[in-house]
């Protein structure tokens, strides 16, 4: 099929290389020019493993194309991919890009040679899709959906850092459309997956990618606010607790019994918070709409909450352990949201360097490919550059190769000796003496 894919950010460009893979004609276009150029010289603009090979692989194959404009794209096309950025406009979702793709679209689809079907890929709030997307496509076109053309959505569950192996290994594929035909065009395209898939009306589409997000972002503020309480209470400690409550037969058992440690149990531990591009965002967007309507989301309200005030608590542990913050040098160590990705959109970080300057305090950070949070943040290179003299460290994001460092000697260049390991990443190490290491979710010791 061919395929024409509005947006080359992260879901539009996982989408159309992935796609591409798969055996489609795929062309991507995106508004902001420099991007398609590094995309044509087969640069991806972000860190994602096995993306830029993909890319490549496809462009040398004759089967992604980055044509010079929307028209071009869409010359031809049998389906039309909305894959553009819905940022958040105070706390409510910014539909703009959505509706200017659907107004191209709908301008060019009276011109179009064949059936075609336009399919928002971009997380969209509840009636979105059925609404607005298709009443800006029928004013622009002059036609009506379901009759001179198709329309669905086709929302994405990809995860930074693996969202290749998510897109082509998909767990679910949700079509959500009230037209068959615009149906049957999903399943051609994906016709090869064999993991489930699920016809729904476009609002339950739309539900379903908000309701999977907030059930990821609650668990992490479920077991943070457990984190807090185990901090607070002598002898206590959230991974023994966590581990405990991971036992549970539905969620480590296999209907035979045997044990399974299902990806989900990794939202179920303590942190500094959920960030990224995608569980803020959407939480936000979904209380947003859910107000709109008057319909009040007190339980959505405090998973939010929760995530706010966790960087706090974290600079409250340090300042504990330190006695002061003013004029201590604090080593941060992570500054994108999670491992994998260069991402550091609503990163945990973020909130910890602020609150670490308002109280006095000289950060720096290191982050193997992360780029600059815009502040005065002093940057490093290496551990040994970041750590030289610090009072303290802070593992923020835990990368796996912190865990193999050499901490034994890194430990005798700091000032102070404490490290505070906001992800319980360090609790294999042989901390020498001295060395006054603080694991998150660790209450005082009752001695």
């Amino acid at each position: 099929m061919r395929v024409c894919v509005f947006g080359a950010g992260y879901v539009g460009l996982v989408s159309g290389v992935g796609l591409a893979h798969m055996g489609h004609q795929v062309a991507i276009v995106d508004a902001v020019a420099e991007r398609i150029e590094n995309l044509r010289a087969g640069r991806v603009p972000f860190l994602e493993p096995g993306l830029e090979d993909l890319l490549r692989a496809g462009a040398a194959a004759g089967r992604i194309q980055f044509p010079e404009s929307p028209g071009a794209g869409l010359a031809g096309s049998d389906i039309s991919l909305i894959a553009v950025g819905t940022p958040s406009e105070n706390g409510a979702i910014d539909l703009r890009y959505v509706l200017a793709a659907a107004n191209t679209i709908g301008r060019w689809l009276p011109s179009a040679d064949r059936w075609h079907t336009v399919v928002v890929k971009s997380t969209v709030v509840p009636g979105t899709t059925d609404g607005p997307v298709r009443e800006e496509l029928e004013r622009a076109s002059g036609l009506k959906a379901g009759d001179d053309f198709g329309l669905a959505i086709n929302p994405e569950f990809l995860r930074e850092g693996c969202a290749v192996k998510d897109f082509l290994e998909p767990d679910r594929l949700v079509f959500g459309s009230s037209e068959q035909r615009a149906i049957g065009v999903l399943e051609r395209l994906y016709g090869a997956m064999s993991c489930a898939k699920i016809q729904v009306a476009p609002v339950n589409a739309e539900l379903i990618k908000y309701a999977s997000n907030a059930l990821l972002a609650t668990l992490v503020s479920f077991s943070n606010e457990w984190a807090a309480i185990c901090e607070g209470l002598p002898g206590a400690d959230v991974e023994t607790l966590m581990r405990g409550v991971h036992l549970d037969r539905r969620l480590s058992r296999s209907d035979d019994g045997s044990p399974i440690h299902p990806g989900i149990l990794s939202y179920l531990a303590a942190g500094p918070g959920y960030g990224g591009s995608c569980l803020p965002k959407d939480l936000t967007a979904a209380r947003a709409s859910a107000r709109s309507r008057g319909v009040s989301t007190p339980l959505l309200d405090a998973v939010a909450e929760v995530n706010r005030q966790r960087p706090a608590g974290v600079v409250e542990i340090l300042r504990r352990e330190l006695g002061t913050l003013e004029d201590r040098r604090i080593a941060v160590l992570g500054l994108a949201f999670k491992p994998g990705t260069d991402d550091i959109r609503e990163s945990p970080a973020l909130p910890l360097l602020g609150l670490l300057r308002s109280a006095g305090a000289q950060p720096r950070v290191w982050d193997p490919c992360a780029p600059s949070d815009g502040a005065a943040s002093q940057r490093f290179a290496t551990p040994q550059a970041v750590l030289e003299g610090a009072d303290a460290a802070v593992l923020v994001t835990a990368w796996p190769e912190i865990a193999g460092w050499p901490w034994p000697e890194l430990v005798t260049r700091m000032r102070g000796r404490t490290v505070l390991d906001t992800r319980n990443a360090l609790r294999g190490v042989a901390w020498p003496a001295g060395v006054r290491y603080v694991p998150i979710g660790k209450g005082p010791d009752p001695s």
